[in-house]
């Protein structure tokens, strides 16, 4: 548990936009399908690397792939893709580039017939968020039975990276389960 500023916070803060991100956003309830579309490419790109990494270029994969517009980056072409790869200030993985443009339009297809993205992924949790109650991060799971699920229904949908430890990393990010600490002031918070 690190106590940042005489708040006692989850362990995993390493510097100042991490506890800002813990502080302001790490599961918190989400149901803007725009946000949730870009917590679901961020935890794809993180698989493999550190968080820290990924936040740290965050605003550059916003200005890479249009605001995580979904509609637009269903959209990119083989330049487009080329020059994703070029781009130094994300993350140049050909594969988890290529499963991006892929998720833009399996996305589009779930908003299709759920309504909204939002709809669809909070089913998996009964519209409720799983509040948790873990005394140290080492309790904490890396994956769950419903993020067994969740992965292999996204899976079907045609998602690419949507592992169950990549969904349970977003299912933490968006709010769909409250896995702070019980003794960071932010697990009261969000209950």
């Amino acid at each position: 548990m690190a106590n940042n500023l005489e708040k006692p916070r989850c362990g995993w803060i390493s510097n100042p936009l991490m506890q800002r991100y813990h502080d302001e956003e790490w599961g918190v309830v989400l149901h803007d399908d725009r946000k949730l579309f870009e917590f679901m490419v961020l935890d794809a790109f993180q698989a493999g690397l550190s968080w820290k990494t990924v936040l740290n270029k965050r605003e550059n994969f916003r200005k890479a792939f249009d605001d995580f517009d979904a509609e637009k980056i269903s959209l990119y072409n083989e330049d487009r893709y080329e020059k994703l790869m070029a781009d130094a200030g994300i993350i140049r993985n050909r594969a988890k580039i290529r499963g991006t443009i892929e998720n833009a339009k399996a996305f589009l297809n779930i908003q299709k017939e759920f309504g909204s993205f939002d709809n669809y992924i909070w089913s998996f949790v009964d519209h409720q968020p799983i509040i948790n109650s873990w005394n140290s991060l080492s309790e904490l799971p890396a994956k769950t039975e419903v993020s067994d699920r969740m992965s292999k229904e996204l899976a079907k949908r045609g998602f690419k990276f949507a592992g169950s430890t990549i969904c349970y990393a977003f299912m933490q990010a968006a709010g769909l389960v409250n896995d702070h600490v019980t003794g960071c002031f932010r697990h009261t918070q969000l209950k």
